[in-house]
């Protein structure tokens, strides 16, 4: 029965006093339902403001760790740059040993007198054979790394071992250079030994102290080793002379010369013109009177000139 049912009711009985208990019925009733349809909306409500929440509560959560993984590829890219900064200056470093290497190999190449075309340190070293590829061929940065560091490593002792060998060569070329060894003329021939002999002037018997080479007037006279001029007159005897000291107490001398081109105090080289060959002071004719002093003694000059 609804509520107009209920009204009709109660005026056909007779008054609202005889249906008031129904009446009271249906509206507890009514409301009852009203309570249970309300309770279900909240409820349906509720559940899906709680699914909402929950959702963005999870968005949240997920925009949070991608915000932390994307941090971390930043990171991961700034030490990357890093690590290929630092290997790219290691590679400079590596290529600045190399040019010194192949700068002092080039000198060596100068003063060994080696062959250019065999010793040539600007080319890479010849390399062939048929090579295996392996099953990983890639190389990780730690790979280059190490290769890096053994590459360093022997150029480092390399370049150590250059430099002592240019120190040696260095100080052969230097020995070779002060010290006394071939002839001191470019043209003649050797016209009187060292020691005793007949003197062409009295022909008694005589100490020669030094060695005579015979040439043409005006040849040139050359030192025998690199050195400094210590005198450079005319003496009597010796007529026009030259004299030079040399390294490990060694001088020579240089006589009758017809000029003599350099003066006291002069830096000489090896194989440098000095004087003319001539004939003054004691000489039966064109030739250098040549000789070698030790420590101030007399040696025999021939072992040098040999």
């Amino acid at each position: 029965m609804n509520l107009f049912g209920l009204s009709a009711y109660c005026k056909r009985e007779g008054g609202i006093e005889h249906c008031l208990p129904r009446l009271l019925g249906f509206t507890a009733v009514a409301i009852a339902g009203v309570a249970v349809v309300s309770g279900f909306i909240g409820y349906h409500v509720g559940q899906r403001d709680a699914d909402t929440i929950g959702i963005e509560s999870a968005t949240a959560a997920i925009q949070a760790d991608l915000a932390v993984e994307r941090q971390k590829i930043v990171e991961a890219k700034v030490e990357q740059r890093a690590h290929l900064d630092a290997m790219a200056l290691r590679i400079a470093e590596l290529q600045a040993h190399m040019m010194r290497i192949d700068a002092l190999g080039d000198r060596l190449v100068v003063i060994g007198k080696l062959d250019r075309d065999e010793f040539d340190f600007t080319v890479a070293p010849p390399a062939g054979g048929i090579d295996d590829a392996l099953p990983d061929g890639n190389q990780s940065f730690v790979d280059l790394t190490e290769q890096m560091q053994r590459i360093s490593g022997a150029l480092t002792d390399r370049e150590q071992k250059l430099e002592e060998l240019e120190d040696v060569l260095m100080n052969r070329e230097l020995k070779a250079e002060v010290t006394p060894s071939g002839k001191p003329v470019k043209k003649g021939w050797m016209s009187s030994g060292f020691g005793k002999r007949t003197d062409p002037f009295n022909g008694k018997k005589s100490y020669h102290r030094g060695i005579d080479f015979a040439g043409k007037r005006g040849s040139e006279v050359v030192a025998v080793a690199a050195g400094v001029v210590i005198r450079s007159e005319r003496a009597s005897g010796y007529g026009n002379v030259v004299e030079l000291r040399h390294a490990d107490g060694y001088s020579t001398l240089y006589g009758h010369n017809k000029e003599n081109l350099v003066y006291e105090g002069d830096v000489v080289a090896k194989g440098q013109t000095i004087a003319l060959l001539g004939s003054t002071g004691r000489s039966s004719g064109p030739h250098v009177h040549f000789e070698v002093h030790q420590n101030d003694k007399i040696v025999n000059p021939l072992r040098f000139v040999r």
